[in-house]
């Protein structure tokens, strides 16, 4: 019932639910470098809350990649309704990196560019053709979107990302009870995405209670909270090479309708 009221109470409002998700708005929030205008290669990780109600508990990560001089990124995601048309639910595409997710404005998680970027863009391309769970979905407690992109953070150590807490089924290991975190710098149990706990020098320490997660980042200051997500300072986004790195913030995250 806490978690509840605290969904509708705080302050990151779904901004699709009201106008319908066929109408909500999918243009770009000013994030990615244009392509047209950048030859380095990029990849940036993002979130943003999901489509409807799932919006105030949950989000929705995919990863943009734009390989040096390429005209165009593509983008990596779990879309779920895929497998009503008989589709692999991982979608490799060309898309807009920072769109709005259904109305929704998304959040980096990493922002790498430059030198070794193509390196990495290679390695994420391999992870995420070696996802596991092609042919399923569940919204809770997974595996999901953030469940795969939490398989690609642990297959590409340089992204070293932190998952939001609303990132629901990033926990999600399957029928392993043990793994390292998504960012590659510690480790974490889990049982079924349902309980488990991890401790991290990226993530700190977190706790999953039936796929809620509370924590606490005592090197990068910070809590962690159910529906409401990450609360501190902008976060820092790593990058192990000689590459620029963006310092745009990123405080919160998102999901996918059904």
């Amino acid at each position: 019932m806490v978690v509840v009221i605290m969904a509708l109470l705080h302050p990151h409002r779904n901004n699709a639910g009201a106008q319908g998700w066929r109408n909500a708005s999918q243009e770009p929030v000013g994030l990615a470098p244009d392509p047209a205008l950048t030859s380095e290669a990029v990849v940036q990780v993002y979130t943003a809350r999901t489509w409807g109600w799932r919006g105030y508990l949950g989000v929705h990560p995919w990863i943009a990649v734009k390989p040096s001089n390429a005209a165009a990124y593509t983008v990596y995601e779990v879309i779920g309704w895929r497998l009503r048309w008989g589709e692999n639910v991982v979608a490799i595409r060309e898309r807009v990196a920072d769109a709005r997710w259904f109305g929704n404005a998304p959040e980096l998680l990493a922002d790498m560019r430059g030198d070794g970027v193509d390196a990495i863009i290679k390695k994420i391309d391999k992870a995420a053709r070696s996802y596991p769970y092609t042919d399923n979905y569940a919204v809770f407690p997974g595996p999901n979107s953030n469940t795969f992109v939490a398989h690609v953070a642990r297959h590409v150590p340089e992204l070293k990302i932190d998952l939001p807490p609303t990132a629901i089924g990033k926990d999600y290991l399957g029928s392993e009870l043990v793994a390292k975190t998504p960012s590659g710098t510690g480790y974490q149990v889990s049982i079924g995405g349902l309980f488990g706990a991890m401790v991290s020098l990226k993530e700190g320490l977190e706790i999953n209670i039936l796929g809620l997660v509370f924590g606490i980042n005592p090197l990068e200051p910070s809590i962690k909270l159910p529906s409401i997500g990450r609360i501190g300072p902008a976060r820092k986004l790593d990058f192990d090479g000689p590459s620029k790195i963006s310092k745009a913030g990123a405080e919160m995250a998102t999901e996918k309708p059904l």
